[in-house]
C-alpha cells in the first residue's frame, strides 16, 4: 500500500515542480489546449448525433409504445456518449503527448538535468522523425489495448449491480494504468525502453502506477483541469520513470561510495557498472518479470 502512496506522491511533486518553473508550465500548455479544443468538437459532435445512430441502430423498436421507446433509446444515447467520453479521456493523453511531443520531450528532459546529480539527462540520439514515429507507433499499440478493455468494460457495465459498481472501478484502474504507460513513456524512449519492456516495467510496480494515474484519471474526467494538470503530470512520471529505473534523485555535492561523483558505482543517481547517465543501452526485459 505504500507505493499507492508514493505514486501519489510523484503526481504532487510533478505539479510542484512545473510551478516552480512557471516558464515550463506555459510551455507545457499549449498542446493540451489544441487537444481540448479538437475532443470538444468531437463530443459535441457525437451529442448532436448519437439520437440519430440509436435510431438507426433500433429499428426494431420504431413501433414500441410510450414511453418505453423514449426510455429505450435514451438510455443507448447516455451509453453512446458514455462510451466516447471513455474514449476521450484514455486517449486524451495519446494524443496530447504525439501533438506535443517536442513540448513535452524538452520539458521531461528538463526535468531530467534538473533532478540529475551531472546536469545531464538521457539522449535517446535518434532524430526527431524517428521518435515521432516511435511514439507514434508505441500510441498506437496502446490505443488497440486501451480500446479492447473498453469495449469489454462497457459490455460489462450491463450486468445489475456488478456494472454499476466494480466495473467502473476497474474502469478508472485500466484509464489510470494506461494514462502513466503514456506519461512515462516521453522518458521511457528516450532511454530507449520499447513498450514491451515499458509494460513489464510497469505491471512489477502496479500499486506505484495506480497511485500515480487513477487520481490523474479521475481528474481528467474534467478536460479543463486535464489540460492544466498535464505538464505537472509529464514532470511527475518523468520523476516515477528514475525511481523505476532505479536512477535515484541525488542532492547536488553528493559523493558515491568510492569517491567523487562520476566514479566508480554511486550511491545514487548512478546507473549500474559505472554506466553513464544517457546511454543508449536499456536493460533486459527479464529484469521486469512479466507475471508480477
Amino acid at each position: 500500500m505504500r507505493d499507492l502512496a508514493t505514486g501519489f506522491g510523484y503526481l504532487l511533486k510533478g505539479q510542484r515542480w512545473v510551478a516552480t518553473h512557471g516558464r515550463w508550465f506555459g510551455f507545457g500548455l499549449l498542446p493540451g489546449l489544441i487537444t481540448l479544443v479538437l475532443y470538444v468538437a468531437a463530443l459535441y459532435g457525437l451529442s448532436l448525433g448519437a439520437d440519430d445512430f440509436a435510431a438507426w441502430a433500433t429499428p426494431f423498436a420504431d413501433d414500441w409504445s410510450s414511453p418505453w421507446l423514449g426510455l429505450f433509446r435514451g438510455f443507448l444515447v447516455a451509453l453512446i456518449f458514455a462510451l466516447g467520453l471513455l474514449l476521450a479521456v484514455i486517449t486524451f493523453t495519446a494524443v496530447t503527448l504525439l501533438i506535443g511531443q517536442p513540448f513535452y520531450e524538452s520539458l521531461s528532459e528538463q526535468v531530467d538535468k534538473s533532478e540529475s546529480p551531472d546536469g545531464t539527462a538521457p539522449e535517446s540520439g535518434l532524430p526527431l522523425w524517428r521518435e515521432l514515429w516511435i511514439s507514434g507507433r508505441d500510441s498506437l499499440r496502446i490505443l488497440v489495448r486501451a480500446l479492447a478493455w473498453a469495449v469489454l468494460l462497457f459490455a460489462l457495465g450491463f450486468i445489475p449491480v456488478l456494472g454499476q459498481t466494480v466495473v467502473p472501478a476497474i474502469g478508472f484502474c485500466v484509464t489510470g494504468f494506461f494514462l502513466t504507460q503514456e506519461l512515462t513513456s516521453v522518458a521511457l524512449q528516450r532511454r530507449r525502453v520499447e513498450v514491451r519492456e515499458q509494460l513489464a516495467l510497469m505491471r512489477s510496480r502496479r500499486m506505484l502506477i495506480w497511485g500515480f494515474g487513477v487520481p490523474l484519471a479521475v481528474c481528467f474526467l474534467i478536460p479543463f483541469v486535464a489540460v492544466f494538470l498535464m505538464p505537472g503530470a509529464v514532470a511527475g512520471a518523468t520523476l516515477m520513470v528514475r525511481d523505476l529505473r532505479g536512477e535515484g534523485q541525488p542532492a547536488d555535492g553528493d559523493e558515491d561510495e568510492t569517491g567523487p561523483q562520476g566514479q566508480g558505482q554511486g550511491r545514487q543517481g548512478q546507473w549500474p557498472q559505472g554506466q553513464p547517465q544517457g546511454w543508449p543501452n536499456t536493460p533486459p526485459a527479464s529484469q521486469y518479470p512479466e507475471g508480477r
